[in-house]
């Protein structure tokens, strides 16, 4: 048997940090498993659905390292699903419904005011075929619901029944289907709502696993019971915690808070961003990866908390800097070249720059300080550019390598008695126009004593 997931997000909006979790989970347990990743687009309801969305979330995909072997869009499959409606509705599994929202809402808080479970008490059975003809004159158009198997022979005679699997992520569940009401699988209007779709590609596709939020857990014992009366045997089933911020609370596709989109636009790295969603809520402690290689040795579904995995954004940066501070030249050479950063000092710069960024973009900045000065330059004291004309006309002679920083600086000791802050501070504001910044004996040599003397205040 070959391992296959999939992952399957509504195009109705841009994909979050909490989506690339579940992707993430699914790419990750495939690729330890040697086996197969879909991208199902769930794209049913089309009013909602754009072509543009389904766009950027394959590029987000690709951005973070995921790659399908196999893409598909339910839009294109509602064939597939009127056939496995009318096998439902031909073994009477799926009967019709024709109460109003606001009807069944009065029914829930009868059932509540009576100490009864908040279930469907599955009234349209027990329709006659006038009944039936009179909704319809009224301009009623039925719902259909899944019958679910909890009763021995009267349907109206609940009984307890226990769906039971051994999830991947959480362990042993049981789910009892007598605690649900019937799951609409087909609105009034024909379209359909999530459960059914699902089910039907999962048998056709052959999926072997479904990991998704925990969100879902109990919807997981009607759709084992549905994927049993289509004649299929239920895929595996893991649920893993959801991410929300700090405060507690979820993330939406349509706020766009944490798009996948935004933390890339933002210069966030693919590893910082997959290093976080994966590691986070997890017994391993959250560190930056460099590869999907390096996160799959230390992925495991089974360790993962059953409590909401609480994040802070901030950690993306922490993980962020952690990366690009690794990062080697070859790994950065294609992009510096995209930000104008190449030549023969390209990779001495990268070394010299990189454990002082946050974000590989912020390269550009420190390469105009060394290319072309800073700016705006600093201000400095009439004390220390007394000592800068001093140091300045003693710059040692060229060749330049990392070494002649330490024979300046000891060379200014000896003439002005200067050291610590007041000798280096003056001579980084000089040089860089900043209080901070890369070591100065990485930077001497990019500099050569042309363009250190070009500095002179």
């Amino acid at each position: 048997m070959t391992v296959t997931v999939r992952f399957a997000p509504s195009p109705t909006g841009h994909i979050h940090i909490g989506n690339a979790r579940t992707a993430l989970f699914n790419w990750l347990y495939a690729k330890i498993h040697d086996g197969r990743f879909i991208l199902r687009f769930d794209d049913t309801d089309t009013a909602r659905s754009k072509q543009e969305y389904a766009d950027q979330i394959q590029k987000d995909l690709h951005w973070l390292g995921v790659m399908p072997d196999v893409t598909v869009h339910q839009s294109a499959r509602f064939d597939t699903y009127d056939a496995a409606v009318a096998r439902l509705k031909d073994a009477g599994l799926l009967y019709p419904c024709w109460e109003t929202p606001e009807e069944l809402d009065r029914r829930r808080k009868i059932r509540l005011s009576r100490k009864l479970p908040p279930v469907y008490g599955r009234e349209a059975l027990k329709l006659s075929e006038a009944d039936r003809q009179a909704l319809e004159a009224e301009g009623r158009t039925p719902h259909w619901r899944f019958l679910l198997p909890n009763f021995a022979s009267d349907p109206f005679d609940t009984q307890r029944t226990e769906i039971q699997w051994d999830d991947v992520v959480r362990g042993p569940q049981t789910v009892d289907l007598a605690s649900m009401s019937d799951p609409v699988l087909v609105r009034e209007d024909g379209s359909y709502l999530y459960t059914l779709p699902s089910v039907v590609d999962d048998i056709e596709l052959g999926v072997t696993h479904v990991i998704r939020g925990d969100d879902h857990v109990t919807n997981t014992g009607a759709q084992i019971a549905l994927f049993r009366a289509l004649a299929a045997e239920p895929p595996a089933f893991g649920h893993h915690n959801l991410l929300t911020t700090a405060s507690g609370e979820g993330l939406s596709k349509r706020s766009g808070a944490l798009s996948i989109k935004s933390l890339a636009d933002d210069g966030i790295e693919p590893m910082a961003v997959a290093s976080l969603a994966v590691l986070i809520g997890t017994a391993e402690s959250v560190a930056a990866v460099r590869s999907m290689d390096e996160l799959a040795a230390r992925f495991d579904p089974a360790a993962t908390s059953k409590s909401a995995a609480k994040f802070d954004p901030a950690e993306l940066l922490t993980l962020n800097r952690a990366l690009i501070h690794v990062m080697t030249f070859e790994d950065a050479k294609d992009r510096l070249e995209e930000l104008g950063i190449g030549g023969d000092r390209a990779e001495a710069f990268w070394l010299a720059v990189r454990g002082n960024l946050e974000r590989l973009g912020e390269a550009v900045e420190w390469w105009k300080v060394v290319h072309e000065g800073p700016e705006p330059r600093a201000e400095i004291s009439i004390e220390d550019r007394e000592f800068l004309a001093v140091a300045f006309d003693n710059l040692p002679a060229e060749p330049w390598d990392r070494m002649t920083w330490k024979v300046w600086t000891d060379r200014l000791k000896d003439l002005t008695g200067r050291k610590g802050k007041a000798l280096f501070m003056p001579l980084r504001l000089a040089l860089t126009g900043r209080e901070q910044g890369p070591e100065l004996a990485d930077l001497l040599p990019l500099l050569g004593r042309e363009g250190t003397e070009a500095r002179r205040p």
